[in-house]
C-alpha cells in the first residue's frame, strides 16, 4: 500500500497559517510509525513537479525534469495504441489574457463537455498532421499528439502553470519552434470558432490555447501502481484556503487513517507527501525496537514535516 498526496503544502503565507490550524490526527499516527525515506525535488521552478517526480521514480521511469512520459501512459489508459511513438498530452485550455501577463486557467473550470472537445479538436486536427503530426482524442480534456520532436522535448507540467504566467513556462529552443507555431496558428483558428462562440454567449471560458506536457515514448512500470489522492490539487491552485483545510481534514479522516490503521496492524505502508518543491517518501520504520518505540513517542509534527515540501 503506498499512497501519494500531491499538493500537501503550500509556500504561501495563507498556505503556511492553515496548515498549522490544522488537526490532522491520523497523518501523526502514520509519522508517529514510518520512517524519512527518499526525497526528491529541487524548488519551484523545476518543470517537473515533485508529485510528478516522486509518481515516476515509483514506476521506474527514466528521464530529467520535463522529459517523463507522461502523455503515453495516459494515452495507452485512454485506448490509445501508442506503439513506439513519442507523444505528448495536448490539453485544451483558456489562457487569460491580462494588461502585463497571460494566465493560464484550470482546465478543470472550463467543464468541456466530449462533444465541444470533439468538435475543437477535429478543427484543430489539420494544423498538426500537416506537419507530421498524429493526432489522437483521449478524452473532453486529453488530447494527444505523437511527432518525433517530442521524444525529449522538456515541457512544464500543467500544474505548474495553472494560474501563473505562461511566458516563463513556454517551451525554448530549437525543437519549440514548431509547437510555437502551430500554437499561434490554433489560437487564431479557434477565435470565432461556433463552439467558443456558444460558450461566450452562455457565460462560459472559451477554449482558446492548448497546453503540450508529459511528452517521451511510453515506458512500462516497474512496481505496483501508487494511490494518487488529489483532492488537494483545485483548492490550492485556485487559492482557496478554507477549501484546501477542508480537503486535508476529508483526507485525513479517510485515506490517511486507513493507512494508519494499516501501519499498526503491521502491513507493509508506505506514504509520500508532496509540496511545490520536494516530495518525501515514508516507509515502515525499521531498527532496533527502543528506537521504534522512541519515535512513536517523539516524532515531528505533521505542520513540520509538510513546511519543508
Amino acid at each position: 500500500m503506498h499512497l501519494l498526496v500531491p499538493f500537501a503544502s503550500a509556500l504561501s503565507e495563507a498556505g503556511r497559517h492553515t496548515l498549522h490550524d490544522l488537526k490532522l490526527t491520523h497523518l501523526d499516527r502514520l509519522l508517529a510509525r514510518l520512517a524519512p525515506g527518499d526525497r526528491l525535488g529541487t524548488d519551484e521552478f523545476s518543470l517537473t513537479p515533485p508529485h510528478e517526480g516522486a509518481l515516476a521514480a515509483a514506476r521506474g521511469w527514466r528521464g530529467g525534469a520535463g522529459t517523463l512520459p507522461f502523455a503515453a501512459h495516459a494515452a495507452r489508459e485512454d485506448g490509445v495504441e501508442v506503439l513506439d511513438l513519442a507523444w505528448g498530452l495536448l490539453t485544451p485550455v483558456h489562457w487569460h489574457v491580462g494588461r502585463d501577463q497571460i494566465t493560464l486557467a484550470d482546465p478543470e473550470a472550463l467543464q468541456l463537455d466530449a462533444a465541444e472537445s470533439r468538435a475543437l479538436f477535429e478543427a484543430v486536427r489539420g494544423l498538426f498532421e500537416s506537419e507530421g503530426f498524429a493526432l489522437a482524442w483521449g478524452a473532453p480534456l486529453r488530447w494527444y499528439a505523437a511527432h518525433e520532436s517530442l521524444v525529449e522535448l522538456p515541457c512544464a507540467s500543467l500544474d505548474r502553470v495553472v494560474g501563473r504566467n505562461v511566458d516563463r513556462w513556454l517551451p525554448a529552443g530549437r525543437e519549440a519552434r514548431l509547437l510555437r507555431r502551430l500554437q499561434n496558428e490554433v489560437q487564431m483558428l479557434l477565435y470565432g470558432h461556433p463552439v467558443n462562440e456558444a460558450r461566450e454567449a452562455q457565460g462560459r471560458l472559451a477554449v482558446n490555447s492548448f497546453w503540450l506536457s508529459g511528452c517521451g515514448r511510453w515506458q512500462s512500470s516497474q512496481t505496483p501502481e501508487v494511490a494518487v489522492d488529489a483532492r488537494l490539487r483545485v483548492p490550492l491552485l485556485s487559492e482557496d484556503w478554507a477549501g484546501w483545510a477542508e480537503a486535508w481534514r476529508a483526507l485525513d479522516a479517510g485515506p490517511l487513517a486507513r493507512l494508519a490503521a494499516a501501519a499498526e496492524r503491521g502491513e507493509a505502508v508506505s506514504l509520500t507527501l508532496a509540496g511545490e518543491r520536494f516530495a518525501q517518501r515514508f516507509d515502515a520504520a525499521t531498527g532496533p525496537l527502543w528506537s521504534r518505540l522512541a519515535r512513536r513517542w517523539r516524532h515531528p509534527a505533521p505542520a513540520d514535516v509538510l513546511e519543508t515540501l
